[in-house]
């Protein structure tokens, strides 16, 4: 059994403990504001650029030429996996469960006689793959961990990588795995297909309703000219989106998690100083039987 100081000193170190992570919830609950407006405010361009290539490629469907980055290079055994997490940690299960929906989707291309590369932004997918997919990986992981603020430039050099490494035919298809923003305590595991782009899908309410309303466009330059430029754009539009989504993930994850250890933490105390002041009034008790004993001997 331990001793009272023993307990006195687990006390104070679970009190110590406690004020870090509630001084860390603070810190990720203002953060996350920020974090999350930013995410919510890239969302609408994310999708009517989608919108904008959807309505492209269905005009250009049946004519020849059309970029790879939408029809793809007719091959699909090499496949890219970029896995987006964060560079810290103590933020629950996030990065994990990003990280578990990437290895399940690599298991699942080898399984079907697929080349497999990785590559990691963020310090803590590399951490978490590199042991059982290190053969995969690609190169260091890209590091933000000093990018205060995350900006589209973040993004475009990210995305210029994935096209350099695409048009020097080093992949046939590239998927991008990040965690979507729903609330504090939800973010979603989500895979997005980057190249060649799925737009059909990622259009959402707002492509179903533009369709609906027969227009009529002009397009200068052509449609195919339009296109070549707006597909390598919208790698670095969903890249940029996926970083801001991951952000927010991040934080509402880490609030949530600090919020779980300072109750936690707090339910540990009260358990620890019952088991002190038993253990002290057993302790005391036994000195007063000690003390009477003497007495009534002598």
């Amino acid at each position: 059994m331990a001793s009272l100081k023993d307990l006195r000193n687990r006390i104070a170190s679970v009190k110590a403990t406690q004020k870090i992570t509630k001084a860390m919830q603070m810190v990720a609950a203002a953060k996350l504001r920020r974090a999350q407006e930013a995410a919510e405010a890239a969302r609408p361009y994310s999708q009517r650029m989608n919108a904008v290539i959807a309505k492209l490629a269905d005009n250009l469907k049946d004519a020849e030429g059309v970029s790879p980055f939408l029809a793809g290079t007719g091959r699909e055994d090499v496949h890219l996996l970029v896995v987006c997490t964060a560079e810290r940690g103590l933020c629950g299960g996030f990065n994990a469960s990003i990280a578990k929906l990437a290895a399940a989707h690599a298991d699942k291309l080898r399984a079907a006689g697929k080349t497999v590369k990785m590559m990691c932004v963020g310090r803590k997918g590399y951490e978490a793959l590199k042991r059982e997919y290190g053969s995969l990986m690609t190169g260091k992981p890209v590091d933000l961990k000093h990018v205060k603020r995350i900006g589209f430039m973040d993004a475009r050099k990210i995305a210029a990588d994935l096209i350099r490494m695409f048009q020097d035919g080093e992949f046939d298809v590239c998927t991008l795995f990040y965690a979507e923003f729903r609330s504090v305590i939800s973010q979603k595991p989500t895979a997005l297909q980057l190249i060649p782009a799925q737009v059909e899908a990622a259009g959402g309410e707002d492509t179903a309703a533009a369709r609906a309303i027969p227009a009529a466009y002009v397009y200068e330059p052509d449609e195919a000219e339009i296109l070549s430029d707006l597909l390598p754009r919208n790698v670095s539009v969903q890249v940029f989106r996926a970083l801001l989504e991951n952000a927010a993930s991040e934080q509402g994850a880490r609030m949530s998690a600090m919020d779980n250890a300072t109750r936690n933490a707090g339910e540990m105390i009260n358990d620890l100083t019952i088991t002190y002041n038993r253990q002290r009034q057993a302790q005391i008790t036994k000195e007063l039987i000690e003390i009477i004993s003497g007495a009534e001997a002598l």
